[in-house]
């Protein structure tokens, strides 16, 4: 899908526009963040997304010219992770729920921290560059994900405990979906994977 639109990148960009707006209208945060599952869920992600895709709107070899700028593959590597452990952490929702700052930060540093960077390193990195980043995503997703569950108390003042709980339970089973489906990429031929070159041309490897 995301190829597709490369095809049409001033519409595919006009609607990428509406959507992110649309994300960051009052409605749509506060029935996304009413929930810590829909919040660390739906919502990050759906930003994370936004960035991916406006990177691969970018030309390849404006995206080239980007990486060199920003230092290479591994400083754009660094900075998602560091971008998407933060907005994991209690302290870190808490805050997007209750400081208006943050909840700018949080809209503007997904996207822009973790997803686009991601697809500027992605073509420079190799397989074993790749395994990195997922297996460190899917076990911090799923270790947190077992922290929410077995804590005793709240940890994060915005939600009740069964929210926590039930959020810790779909963050675990989320990681182990994702990294059967990456092992699937692995072992099976065909298709476009997260370690598989998209046939839609230079610059757009990432999925």
């Amino acid at each position: 899908m995301i190829a597709t639109l490369s095809h049409h990148p001033g519409r595919s960009a006009l609607a990428l526009g509406v959507f992110y707006l649309l994300l960051a209208t009052p409605i749509a945060r506060d029935w996304l963040e009413a929930s810590m599952s829909r919040h660390m869920l739906v919502q990050m992600p759906l930003l994370v997304v936004i960035g991916i895709i406006a990177a691969r709107l970018v030309p390849g070899r404006t995206q080239d010219s980007l990486l060199i700028r920003f230092g290479g593959a591994w400083p754009c590597v660094i900075a998602a992770l560091f971008a998407s452990s933060y907005w994991m952490l209690p302290r870190a929702l808490d805050a997007a729920l209750t400081d208006p700052w943050a909840e700018v930060a949080k809209f503007l540093s997904l996207p822009f921290l973790v997803g686009f960077p991601l697809v500027l390193a992605w073509r420079r990195l190799t397989l074993i560059g790749r395994g990195f980043v997922w297996t460190n995503f899917f076990s911090m997703l799923a270790v947190l994900g077992w922290l929410y569950i077995v804590a005793p108390v709240r940890v994060c003042n915005s939600y009740l405990v069964n929210d926590q709980e039930n959020a810790g339970w779909y963050m675990v089973i989320a990681s182990v979906l994702l990294f059967f489906w990456w092992l699937g990429t692995l072992l099976v031929g065909g298709g476009v994977g997260p370690d598989k070159p998209d046939q839609s041309g230079p610059g757009r490897t990432f999925a």
